[in-house]
């Protein structure tokens, strides 16, 4: 059986998005300092926000592998690796592809919480 561009059929879809990763890292960066740590964690969903919002308006393949690149980095520095993971898909498929965008908008949902 040949399988499509987009056939995501040999993927796992769903992947739980543990806040708890998030928060660790951010603990372990900054302590006890609960300021500090919201502030933190509200520039990373920002990002990676901003990140998803470049991917969507890309026009260039370039482009997209900026973003999704971008997306990636931020991912693993604050040890999101479940959305680092979403960005390795997004690179190994084809720019733009719709169906990778709607999982990583989910992913940051959740662990916007």
């Amino acid at each position: 059986m040949e399988r499509r561009v987009n056939d995501v059929s040999h993927k796992k879809l769903a992947m739980a998005y543990d806040p708890g990763a998030l928060n660790a890292s951010l603990a372990a960066a900054v302590g006890a300092d609960h300021e500090l740590m919201v502030e933190l964690r509200a520039a990373f969903l920002e990002s990676a926000a901003r990140q998803l919002d470049l991917m969507g308006r890309s026009r260039c393949d370039a482009n997209w592998v900026i973003a999704v690149s971008r997306l990636k980095n931020v991912a693993a520095s604050f040890g999101v690796t479940g959305l680092a993971a979403l960005a390795d898909e997004a690179l190994e498929g084809a720019p733009g592809d719709p169906v990778i965008q709607r999982r990583i908008a989910a992913a940051l949902e959740e662990l916007a919480g």
